[in-house]
């Protein structure tokens, strides 16, 4: 763990195990954390607020592009670590890299465009200032799935906005989210103005509540499942803690009519099995116009079948390992209660490991539990529409609302139909699977809530304040 500019063990040296889901293997022995040092971590960023706080924005800018440099100069460790701790491919962790520094670059960028403005006031000779100030420690809790990318992306532009944070690793990649936390050391960071604690799975709920019930602890921002947000969300409830929460999506893809048929396959295919489908933008629901979808699904299944699936740690691959034998269960019931309700398989089925192929269900009905429940794996669903009406019913019949895109030659219709759909993120003729750090990127409905990146993540993670200075006397009413 890093706590005050120091790398430190848990009391007693207390530890636990990260296993290789492939051949379970020990890929990590990382420091389990008791409650005692993830106070101490907030203890030490509270105490670093104070001077980081009047950090100017050069400085901070000249730290978070060092920071950016040495992440990348790491790029082979964190090839290495994921394919250890998550089954990734180079290709994933290579461009978690490449999106890692792209996001504290963009932080960077972020340290001299925090405004204010002037308001008019009704007061003669007052002049009323609305100001954004850092808000204090920042609690960052980061997935596995995309852990660089989403490891930086919790704790860069508060940083830039002069708070100080403290990231909770991981149980699932903590040697990966370590990293992180050493290129920004090597840049320079002041010491406790980046804090990093890991924990045992079993520890994680008392953890966390620890840190979001200290007092110094202003702003939380969490990514990973509805599940584990909403207990997040009612725990900051209680404190009083404003939380961005990141979760789970169901992205449609809409491919109408009219649509560029290979260019719809292909992006179909990338949003669909990047990282084994294990992305929260994964394209999850393929809603095709009847008319094309005879067309669209036999291209789609022969690019699915052409997909290499391989472990990882042997060479280049598109499918590498999914993350535990859990994922290759939920697929396998997905699949079984499928095919029992009368989907059909065109490529792909149910596997034995945690190489996993690219799987493809067609005629997916609302019947069956992968219309509506996330896979988070290689097995994606067609749904055939009748009308584009219906495709936007379908789209909009799920509880999640995170990333989505509609397939059509006609532009105009295409924008009309993404203004639509009920979801944070829409592309027209793009991935589902798509990310740029200066974007406004989150969810609607129970994909979660306040957002990341550009000047959207400096209105999350600062405070907005209303300071005013008479100018001349003022008149009372006594």
């Amino acid at each position: 763990m890093f706590i005050n500019g120091l790398a430190v063990e848990a009391p007693n040296q207390a530890t636990f195990e990260r296993r290789n889901p492939l051949d379970e293997h020990v890929a990590t022995i990382a420091p389990a954390a008791t409650t005692h040092d993830a106070r101490a971590a907030v203890e030490a960023a509270s105490l670093a607020f104070v001077s980081w706080s009047q950090t100017g924005p050069n400085q901070r800018r000249a730290l978070l592009l060092k920071a950016a440099d040495a992440l990348e100069a790491k790029q082979a460790a964190f090839v290495a670590a994921m394919a250890a701790e998550t089954g990734a491919t180079a290709q994933w962790a290579e461009f978690n890299v490449h999106l890692g520094a792209g996001i504290l670059r963009e932080a960077a960028a972020l340290t001299s465009q925090i405004n204010g403005e002037v308001i008019p006031s009704d007061v003669p000779g007052n002049l009323a200032m609305a100001i954004r100030q850092p808000a204090g420690v920042v609690l960052g809790i980061a997935p596995w799935n995309a852990p660089v990318i989403l490891g930086v992306r919790a704790i860069a532009t508060p940083l830039a906005c002069g708070n100080c944070v403290v990231l909770k690793g991981s149980e699932i990649s903590p040697a990966t989210h370590g990293l992180i936390i050493e290129a920004l050391s090597e840049a320079g960071f002041p010491a406790g103005v980046v804090n990093f604690v890991t924990n045992a799975p079993g520890d994680a709920a008392s953890i966390v509540e620890a840190m979001i019930a200290h007092p110094a602890v202003r702003r939380v921002n969490f990514t990973g499942s509805t599940h584990v947000g909403r207990i997040i969300a009612q725990t900051c409830a209680r404190y009083l803690k404003p939380v961005v929460l990141e979760l789970g999506g169901k992205a449609p893809l809409l491919v109408l009519h009219d649509a560029d048929i290979e260019l719809a396959v292909n992006c179909a295919a990338f949003g669909a099995f990047a990282n084994s489908g294990q992305i929260c933008m994964s394209t999850e629901r393929i809603i095709v116009d009847e008319r094309v979808a005879d067309e669209f699904v036999a291209k789609f299944a022969a690019k699915a079948a052409s997909l290499p699936c391989s472990d990882p740690r042997l060479g280049p691959t598109v499918l590498g390992s999914v993350v535990d034998v859990q994922t290759v269960s939920r697929c396998n019931d997905l699949i079984d209660d499928a095919l029992a309700k009368g989907a059909k398989i065109v490529v792909g089925g149910k596997a034995c490991s945690t190489l996993m192929p690219a799987t493809v269900l067609d005629f997916v009905t609302p019947e069956m539990r992968i219309y509506h429940e996330e896979s988070f794996g290689p097995v994606k669903g067609v749904i055939r529409a009748e009308s584009e009406e219906e495709a936007v019913a379908i789209a909009n019949d799920n509880e999640l609302g995170l990333s989505a895109a509609v397939f059509s030659r006609d532009t105009a219709r295409a924008w009309n139909i993404a203004c639509r759909i009920q979801s944070g993120i829409c592309h027209i003729n793009s991935p589902t699977v798509h990310d740029e750090a200066q974007m406004p990127f989150g969810g609607v409905k129970d994909s979660g809530y306040g957002r990341f990146g550009g000047l959207a993540g400096v209105r999350e993670f600062t405070e907005l304040r209303w300071i005013t200075m008479q100018m001349q006397p003022r008149s009372l009413p006594f």
